[in-house]
């Protein structure tokens, strides 16, 4: 049988599948099932399947993504997160937009600590949108820094989608999470500077209104008792990997001790909030490990069927430049994006993306942080954009996602700005994995 034709039943079995609402993981188990009978010799196949299992979770590259969820849960549920935000927002002065900056700073700091957009999303939707359409925020410049705010989560180390990625694409994850911090840095100034030019073309949009002043010694004591610390937690996760201290599995478990240690010295630590941010990590850990073990399988039949080696090499015969094909895949990824979550995108996309970026050459760790960002931007799109959906929740009766959706486009062009930036300067990706 052609590749394009087994190419055509895998994708066509598996999108059926989801559109009728089964959940990712049985409708790649079923498409498996199905493909196996009838391309890698019926049962033969299915025990096959049933012996990948165990190897498909069991790497250690994977370790670290239940740690951060973890650790992130830990900063949340405990409160800590409150204190943080609180920090910030005694240090910012009476600008206009004031809320607005707040939210994509605190946004970007919250990153560094949680590794989550939507806890991220839905923390600081339901703290300032209320709190912004209440000062007269029109709808835009309330939902759009804190969507822009939760996506930077993705790329922003410790990323559990980077951790993800990383293990199924078979990347270096230390890399590949040291590699967003620069671009989450940029991406965290374009978005200041959106804000800013928002602000000033339409100053209606944000009024300025006036804030409570806090002395410099305030402000100074504020940070220093809680900013600073988190601090220590950036540097357990990050800056362990960078400095070649410790794995990224063993800086997520210094990462967990000291979030622990935090809220022991914030008088915070209680056994429910510890068993509650267990609890949270092992539900997505399970979902998760569920939805890899079937997608293993997937990407073995596509190659024992010729599909992706297929699909590879008709790509190259066309003669187009490796910056064009690049182009293709995050296109591919956007238009998926619109209508998959990020997890059955990249379980769809990485058997056939990887094989191409390696022949083309392509560093992966470059590649994935472009991947990263291009699975990030379908966080925002619609109709069904998670973290558009996060937003409608904690949004007043009666808002729309066209409103919602209006108000990430602009966060959302500064991501494909950056993804340029990535394509044109791959330094901006790698100098600090080159570090390591």
């Amino acid at each position: 049988m052609e590749w394009h034709v087994v190419l055509a039943i895998m994708i066509g079995v598996l999108l059926v599948l989801m559109g009728i609402g089964m959940p990712v993981a049985m409708a790649f188990f079923a498409t498996n099932i199905v493909c196996i009978f009838l391309f890698m010799g019926g049962s033969v196949g299915i025990t096959q399947m049933v012996a990948n299992f165990g190897d498909a979770v069991s790497l250690y590259a994977l370790t670290p993504m239940p740690l951060f969820l973890i650790m992130g849960s830990l900063f949340f549920r405990s409160g800590l997160g409150e204190n943080v935000f609180r920090a910030i927002d005694m240090c910012i002065g009476n600008l206009r937009a004031r809320l607005a900056y707040l939210t994509v700073l605190a946004g970007a700091v919250f990153a560094s600590l949680s590794g989550s957009s939507l806890a991220n999303t839905g923390m600081m939707g339901s703290t300032m949108v209320p709190t912004m359409l209440g000062r007269g925020y029109k709808p835009h410049m309330a939902y759009g820094p804190v969507l822009g705010a939760g996506s930077l989560a993705v790329i922003i180390p410790p990323s559990a989608l980077a951790v993800l990625l990383g293990s199924l694409a078979q990347i270096d994850v230390g890399a590949l999470l040291i590699a967003g911090v620069l671009p989450g840095l940029l991406l965290t100034t374009m978005f200041i500077t959106l804000i800013f030019v928002q602000a000033r073309i339409d100053p209606a949009a944000a009024p300025q209104y006036a804030a409570e002043r806090f002395t410099l010694r305030q402000k100074t004591a504020a940070v220093a008792i809680n900013v600073v610390p988190m601090s220590v937690i950036i540097f357990l996760v990050v800056g362990t990997i960078i400095l070649g201290i410790a794995s990224p599995t063993e800086s997520a478990a210094l990462g967990c001790v000291g979030v622990a240690g935090l809220l022991v010295v914030y008088r915070r630590f209680s056994w429910d909030v510890i068993w509650r941010s267990l609890d949270d990590a092992m539900k997505v850990t399970g979902m998760t490990f569920l939805v890899i073990a079937a997608s293993t399988t997937f990407a073995q039949v596509l190659a024992f069927s010729g599909a992706s080696g297929g699909f590879v090499q008709w790509l190259l015969e066309f003669g187009a430049s490796p910056m064009m094909l690049l182009a293709l895949m995050v296109g591919a990824i956007l238009v998926l994006g619109m209508f998959m979550d990020q997890l059955s995108m990249m379980l769809i996309t990485l058997p056939i993306f990887i094989p191409i970026a390696g022949s083309l050459g392509f560093d992966l760790v470059w590649f994935g942080m472009i991947l990263l960002l291009a699975y990030e931007i379908g966080f925002t799109t619609p109709p069904f954009g998670l973290l558009l959906f996060v937003m409608l929740g904690v949004a007043p009766r009666g808002t729309t996602l066209g409103t919602v959706a209006r108000a990430a486009l602009p966060y959302v062009l500064c991501t494909l700005l950056l993804i340029v930036l990535i394509a044109a300067f791959p330094g901006i990706a790698l100098l600090l994995p080159g570090l390591k």
